[in-house]
């Protein structure tokens, strides 16, 4: 008698995002992937930068073959539930996304206000010295 897939919300899997309990959700299933990371053939960066989320765009985008997709099957622990809700970070904006806030703090807007008027002012620093050494260097 075939028993019931174990359901799992998102939540319930993103504390497994460790390489001691490295957990990864492909198509809507969980899979625990722990005892694989040495073997596998990307090497074991690539399953950590997805435990504990949904790696499904990323299994996919590498075009993983048949055989890759059989092995899934001896690492299964269950299925996520539909009615939870990934927690993913949140994104920039374009318009913010080409400052780099330092490492630990928030991107906030003030900080980028203040970035891009700095290059500003810088750009107009090297533009202004740049036609005042033109305009005072002795001509030949």
């Amino acid at each position: 008698m075939a028993s019931a897939s174990k359901l799992l919300s998102y939540s319930d899997v993103s504390v497994h995002n460790t390489p001691e309990d490295c957990w990864v959700i492909i198509n809507s299933k969980v899979y625990n992937v722990t005892n694989f990371l040495s073997e596998h053939p990307g090497g074991d960066e690539v399953l950590l930068e997805s435990a504990g989320k949904d790696a499904s765009e990323e299994f996919e985008d590498v075009g993983h073959g048949s055989a890759a997709r059989l092995m899934l099957d001896e690492f299964y622990v269950g299925e996520v539930d539909p009615s939870s809700h990934e927690t993913k970070p949140k994104s920039t904006s374009t318009s913010t996304s080409a400052v780099i806030a330092p490492k630990g703090k928030p991107l906030d807007q003030s900080t980028t206000s203040y970035n891009r008027l700095a290059y500003f002012v810088v750009a107009l620093a090297i533009i202004f010295l740049s036609l005042g050494l033109n305009v005072f260097s002795p001509s030949s």
